[in-house]
């Protein structure tokens, strides 16, 4: 079933990256939809869960993957109003890293509290 988008009407969208960064093209789509929402003006909510957190930390090689690097364009976000990024506490904790290691502001939240805020959402797009 399709959803209409009324004109002017404003949808919460949450995209929640589980992948690391390299290696699938799943990151760098997920970071291709999240621009192209912003671009439409909707009000766009980003969270990184399980390896997904490696999408934002500082330091990323791609080494022999062939990929360029585009962790940076995480940084250019805010320049498209989309300042709502989060982090699952778990996942960060399970992989050993603390919000000093990510390369952009987010708020880190518990797997409870990311659930509850997913379920006020319009859409969730997971990959």
């Amino acid at each position: 079933m399709e959803e209409e988008f009324e004109s002017g009407v404003v949808k919460k969208f949450m995209y929640v990256n589980r992948k690391v960064p390299y290696g699938t093209i799943y990151a760098l789509e997920v970071l291709e939809m999240i621009l192209i929402s912003a671009a439409f003006d909707q009000d766009v909510h980003v969270a990184f869960l399980d390896d997904g957190v490696y999408q934002i930390k500082k330091g990323q090689s791609t080494g022999d993957s062939g990929m360029k690097n585009f962790s940076p364009t995480y940084r250019a976000l805010e320049g498209y109003d989309i300042e709502k990024l989060y982090v699952e506490k778990e996942s960060l904790e399970e992989r050993g890293l603390t919000e000093a290691d990510l390369l952009v502001p987010v708020e880190v939240l518990s797997r409870t509290e990311l659930a509850q805020l997913m379920s006020e959402m319009d859409m969730v797009l997971s990959a």
